[in-house]
């Protein structure tokens, strides 16, 4: 295959780097909208039966777990489009799509004037949205790698990691905004308008990719008649690709995608449940961190030219298994101290005959069912312990009344205050340092990967090899993330038992990381 002739200008460059990154960042703000308001409870109430208020959150997570699962398809479909037909009018074909499913969430009705058809239209919208994610991704990575010159693609594909948390960013401010702006009227309709808001984000994007011109190596193959045929079946079939399909899902995008979603959507998830931060502080704290942890991302990406994509990885995904919990501990600590004073004071222990709790039943089945529900509604972390009849004690004394009066007198005389609350300045200092931790560990792993990917595969079936496996590890290990944790959460009472889901997930990303991935040789 023909080389380009030569390397962009300083100019072509900041274009194709800038129009790539924005219309990243405005798809993931489509994508992120969802997780975004799911946090603040107000989608699962709208959208779900409201009979059980942790029930319709568990359900707004799991509708926004299953756009993440049709990435994958989404990388099927758009990466034979990429490999067949080009990198530029492939990913500008996403765009529009997601532009367009995300506006068509804020038109749909509630749960209350529909039914059962809200549901069902949200969840065809999320996989609408979905379906274009698995596009956008490799298409943007691509794109900058193939006009990046020699020594330099680590850097600048770094901008399009960068975005993916500008665009979570830009969802936590749009939020912020429309509910100032709208402060009235935010619960009955207001919410609706950042959804909406993806109008004005497409014509923005398609602006400014329309201006861009097709990658140079992809327009070379074409010259030469070395585009594949069927990019699908020969991602499976070129020789050795199998080992690096592999290493690229469980080695690469699983490890990278639970730290970051664990590192925003958790700690955000945290902060405005168990922890009982008011919500808009917490999504002010959130955003501030992300914006101040870019940094790492296009730090580590830059240092990948110099020293290698592996070895920011490996350190990333160690550092995660050494860092993850006293992090969250950090953060816990200073969320909500009289809280976590009287959690440790007066803890709470339930015990019972066989005593579980359901999060997908409409009604628990028993007393003891019900007094776990209301815990879990609470976000009061609480232990359970086998005995012949039900038991519910605070700080060591025995509660006569377990019924949601009962536990409030109980929980109040504990010292536990429940209202949401705005840490004092210097503990969110503290927790901003925590977060931005983190964002350095999902930097160190995310950075360099949009150069390692379009590396590892060759030219012809870049587009499809790089894309199903970033989307099924990302969509399956990263996106179920949030519903999975959250499920673990309300299940056993622990407020960072979820934390186990991610450590468990980086383990095998490490092992797989350090066995199978080989730097690769160079960019085309």
């Amino acid at each position: 295959m023909a080389s380009h002739a030569a390397e962009p200008s300083g100019k072509e460059m900041r274009l194709v780097i800038g129009a790539s990154s924005l219309g990243t960042i405005f798809e993931w703000y489509d994508f992120f909208i969802w997780g975004t308001l799911t946090t603040t409870g107000i989608l699962g109430r709208t959208f779900f039966p409201a009979d059980n208020p942790v029930l319709g959150d568990l359900l707004a997570w799991a509708t926004f777990a299953i756009g993440f699962g049709f990435r994958p398809l989404g990388a099927v479909l758009f990466g034979f489009l990429g490999d067949r037909l080009g990198r530029k009018y492939t990913f500008l074909v996403t765009i529009t799509l997601m532009g367009l499913a995300t506006a068509g969430i804020g038109l749909v009705p509630s749960y209350a004037a529909i039914g059962v058809a809200a549901p069902i239209l949200i969840l065809l919208l999320r996989i609408a949205q979905g379906l274009a994610l698995g596009g956008e991704y490799g298409g943007a990575a691509i794109y900058v790698a193939e006009h990046s010159p020699q020594g330099r693609s680590g850097f600048h594909t770094s901008f399009i990691q960068a975005s993916v948390v500008g665009g979570f960013i830009l969802s936590l401010a749009v939020v912020l905004l429309f509910k100032m702006a709208l402060a009235d009227v935010w619960d009955a309709w207001g919410w609706r308008a950042p959804f909406l808001f993806s109008v004005v984000l497409l014509a923005i994007s398609l602006w400014m990719r329309l201006k861009l011109s097709e990658s140079p190596v992809f327009k070379a193959m074409k010259e030469a008649g070395e585009t594949a045929k069927n990019p699908f079946t020969e991602s499976f079939t070129y020789p050795g690709n199998w080992k690096r399909l592999l290493v690229a899902l469980f080695g690469i995008a699983a490890g990278l995608t639970v730290i970051w979603y664990t590192a925003m959507f958790s700690v955000l998830s945290f902060l405005q449940g168990q922890m009982h931060v008011d919500a808009t502080s917490a999504q002010l704290i959130t955003g501030g961190s992300a914006l101040a942890g870019l940094v790492f991302f296009i730090y580590f990406g830059s240092l990948s030219d110099r020293i290698g994509r592996k070895k920011p990885i490996v350190w990333g995904y160690a550092l995660t298994l050494l860092l993850l919990f006293p992090m969250f501990w950090v953060i816990g600590s200073q969320a909500n101290p009289a809280l976590a004073a009287a959690a440790k004071r007066a803890p709470v222990v339930v015990s019972g005959p066989q005593c579980a709790y359901d999060p997908f039943a409409a009604r628990q089945k028993d007393e003891c069912g019900r007094v776990l529900e209301y815990f879990a509604k609470k976000g009061v972390p609480y232990t359970k312990a086998e005995a012949s009849a039900i038991d519910v004690s605070v700080g060591g004394g025995h509660v006569g009344d377990t019924s949601p009066a009962g536990l409030d007198a109980a929980l109040a005389a504990a010292g536990y205050n429940l209202k949401p609350i705005t840490p004092p300045a210097s503990s969110i200092a503290i927790i901003m340092a925590a977060i931005i931790v983190l964002m350095a560990l999902s930097g160190a792993t995310y950075g360099p990967v949009a150069a390692l990917l379009s590396e590892m595969f060759p030219p012809r079936i870049r587009y499809s090899s790089m894309s199903i496996p970033y989307h099924i590890g990302t969509g399956y290990f990263g996106g179920f993330l949030p519903f999975i944790s959250q499920s673990i959460v309300v299940g056993t009472g622990d407020p960072y038992a979820g934390l186990w889901y991610t450590m468990a997930v980086v383990a095998m990303a490490l092992v797989v990381t350090m066995w199978g991935l080989r730097e690769p040789s160079g960019t085309s």
